[in-house]
């Protein structure tokens, strides 16, 4: 087979090695449009896991790579005239043109040819004399570019300007500096590749990049302000740029974030930046694009169509691909918004920069550098009024007079079991049962304000002294018997109403026994399906709103010691907030603030009569996930609504507003949001939405991303979620109800056994 490699960078010299080790026989051929010995960057980064991956690969490729790089396992942060560091980490530098000399060695004496100093105008005209085009021209492809209705191309152009630069201080650890200055704060990231240079990027955003005046300035200029900017760092050594081609600003970049839909077509494939590309802060587009060739040469070795190990490749590396770019994303937006965190402590502003990428946990860290998390852990017990090292999510938190142990509660979940909106014995054991497995507090589902506010005939309610009764017995039961506290979140289904049980037909409307709907205004949930509602009149909002009050006191009667008003999810409240549902033209319609101003005024009502002493939350849904609907942004203005309005806390969920949401899934997905609202608004979060481990709560919170974690369908499968998580953590010092004590017992001693025989192993 005839193979041409058009980009001779990493990628296409990584892959040209690979398949012509693999199969000797095929014709391989390297273009490159520079000089053998040109390169305008200057250090390249891999972790250790990525090198025993290029060991595997290629021995002979990672034992010349091995003697070249620079080994360092710190992390050194500088933040507010601190300097904390965290060890473990395993990282290896080199210089780009030390790696690609050694891919070009290697190539050669393998056999492949490398032509240089020829320009690619139409890879076409390869694609004709070649059996398969590999296209590892870079991030400004021009086959890519060729072929853009086909690949697809998202290329999302990013806020921060950076600048790549070197300098001959010898650095000893992966250095961060953060510089505030009088046009804001300016971001250094930094690492020894060679027993001689270190790579030095600064960073910051265009906001802060224009007010400096560094859109008018010289390259040497902006240079020499960044060697007065970070001159501590440099310790009396100069910065160089090795990109003398480029003038005026242009040697401040944006970083361009590419992700293409298709990664092949007919005989042509892309590797490495092409296909996709990766933030400089979670270390290595090299990497990637390195990864991709071991993944491409491994499909084609196999044999078979090409276009099959085309399609077959994509398969493999998008998934890959996309959770390093999701990582990456994480982390560059970490650093596009660092002035957000810089009100943090410096522990908990470094912690909150190691798991920005959220690859890197609690558990993680603790396994790279233990002494490091056991001074985040004492750092942050202390400052929740602990005098010894905790796990974070064990430390207590404060609202009004009401402390809670720690810092996981079972999330508000629809059970559809009442009768006539009573608690039952099925809400008892529901209830009572995940208030005795260790969680700080246990939520109600929503519990509705009236008949006509319930999603379904099943839900549960506050609307008689029947109802209040019914559940004093479930609150006295969890005060009795557990050292649990028990929230009450209050709703009105509004349009969502009038449909059936969750399990039997999700939001379809009821075969027969409907009642009217009202909300917003007049608009259906599901168009053609669900029932129309009324645009709700001022009257309707006077009784509503007392709806709310009356089912408040209610619930301080019936002992509840939280209160949460439900303004999330599309439900009447909510309906009012989301632009997607408000088309009213009167003083509660149009802009934000209109829109929040009649659930602050049920809001306002419900915390005049709550107990001054007892905290309220407020849900919201802070991302409709739909174009033109709230965006987080907006979230965090009605954030501060209910702030100033007088909440305590802001549990930050999302979506369900409408059918037309394209929501992006993954490991804590709304915590983003609760991240936001938390450091811009200042007001404490609850944190929602795929967090299932004891390690995702201990990383949320020591990071401050949020102030609690509130678990749902993990405390579905175990309702004693809370208690095994501290056993797995080797944290013993938890409350269990004395009758199960023989049982914390055997959990702690079988969980310690595995783990001795694991280390065995």
């Amino acid at each position: 087979m005839r193979v041409v490699c058009l980009g001779g960078g990493p990628a296409g010299l990584y892959f040209a090695i690979l398949a012509k080790k693999a199969n000797p026989s095929w014709e391989i051929t390297v273009v490159e449009r520079n000089r053998a010995d040109a390169t305008f960057g200057w250090g390249v980064v891999f972790s250790d896991k990525t090198m025993d991956g290029f060991k595997d690969a290629d021995p002979e490729t990672h034992a010349a790579i091995t003697q070249a790089f620079r080994h360092w396992e710190d992390i050194d942060v500088f933040f507010k005239n601190r300097k904390i560091t965290s060890g473990g980490h395993g990282f290896c530098g080199i210089a780009r043109i030390k790696l690609l000399n050694i891919l070009q060695k290697r190539a050669a004496d393998l056999g492949v040819q490398l032509s240089f100093e020829i320009e690619v105008a139409d890879p076409e005209d390869y694609a004709k004399e070649y059996d398969l085009v590999v296209a590892s021209d870079g991030a400004s492809s021009v086959t890519r570019r060729k072929y853009e209705s086909i690949f697809k191309p998202n290329i999302d152009v990013r806020r921060n300007r950076f600048i790549w630069l070197g300098t001959k201080r010898k650095l000893d650890a992966f250095t961060f500096d953060f510089k505030q200055t009088e046009w804001g704060w300016f971001n250094l990231h930094a690492y020894r590749f060679d027993e001689d240079w270190s790579t030095f990027i600064v960073e910051t955003p265009e906001k802060n990049w224009l007010a400096a005046g560094m859109d008018k300035m010289e390259p040497e200029e902006s240079i020499a302000l960044c060697e007065e900017l970070f001159a501590a760092r440099l310790d009396g050594n100069r910065l160089i740029s090795n990109a003398k081609h480029l003038k005026g600003s242009a040697v401040w970049l944006k970083f361009n974030r590419i992700l293409c839909e298709k990664w092949y077509h007919k005989n042509i494939v892309l590797i490495g930046d092409a296909a996709h590309t990766a933030h400089f802060g979670i270390g290595s587009g090299t990497k990637l694009a390195m990864e991709d060739a071991m993944a491409l040469s491994g499909v084609l070795s196999e044999g078979g169509d090409i276009s099959c190990a085309l399609q077959r490749y994509q398969e493999v590396r998008e998934v890959e691909a996309l959770k390093l770019q999701s990582a990456a994303r994480n982390r560059m937006e970490w650093f596009e918004q660092v002035e957000r965190y810089v009100h943090l402590e410096p522990e908990q502003f470094t912690y909150s920069l190691l798991t920005g990428s959220q690859r890197i946990g609690h558990e993680n860290l603790k396994v790279r550098d233990v002494h490091y998390v056991q001074e985040v852990e004492t750092w942050f017990a202390e400052r929740s009024g602990v005098d010894h090292a905790v796990p974070p999510m064990f430390t207590p938190f404060r609202a009004r007079s009401v402390e809670l142990k720690n810092r996981v509660l079972v999330s508000p979940m629809a059970m559809y079991m009442a009768e006539n909106g009573l608690p039952n014995d099925f809400h008892l054991v529901h209830v009572g049962s995940r208030a005795a497995g260790g969680a700080a507090m246990v939520f109600t589902e929503m519990t509705c304000v009236s008949p006509e506010g319930r999603i379904t005939p099943a839900c549960l309610g506050m609307w008689n002294n029947e109802q209040r009764d019914a559940w004093k017995r479930v609150t006295d039961y969890v005060h009795t018997h557990t050292d649990a506290k028990i929230a009450l979140q209050l709703g009105h289904s509004g349009r969502k109403g009038s449909t059936r049980v969750g399990w039997d037909a999700i939001d379809q409307p009821l075969a027969a026994g409907n009642w009217p709907l009202i909300s917003a205004s007049a608009l259906p949930y599901i168009k053609g399906v669900s029932q129309v509602p009324r645009e709700a009149t001022l009257d309707d909002l006077a009784k509503v709103r007392n709806d709310f009050v009356s089912a408040a006191e209610r619930g301080a009667a019936a002992g509840f010691d939280w209160l949460e008003l439900h303004c999330a999810h599309g439900y009447f409240l909510s309906s009012f907030i989301s632009p997607l549902t408000n088309y009213r033209k009167d003083e509660y319609g149009r802009s934000l603030e209109n829109r929040c101003r009649y659930p602050l005024e049920v809001f306002t009502a419900v915390r005049k009569v709550w107990p001054q002493h007892l905290p309220m939350s407020v849900r919201i849904s802070a991302n409709d996930w739909v174009e033109g609907g709230i965006t987080p942004e907006d979230a965090t203005r009605i954030a501060c609504l209910f702030k100033d309005a007088g909440a305590d806390v802001i549990d930050c969920s999302s979506g369900q507003v409408s059918k037309a949401e394209r929501p992006v899934y993954g490991r804590m997905f709304q915590v983003p949001f609760s991240d936001r609202i938390r450091n811009e608004a200042g007001i404490p979060t609850i944190a929602v939405g795929n967090i299932f481990e004891g390690d995702h709560v201990n990383t949320i919170i020591a990071a401050g991303r949020a102030d609690l974690c509130a678990i749902a369908r993990p405390h579905l499968a175990d309702p004693a979620w809370t208690l095994h998580e501290a056993a797995k953590q080797g944290f013993s010092d938890v409350w269990w109800p004395s009758p199960y004590l023989n049982g914390k017992s055997q959990l702690e001693r079988n969980l310690a056994r595995a783990a001795q025989l694991r280390l065995q192993v």
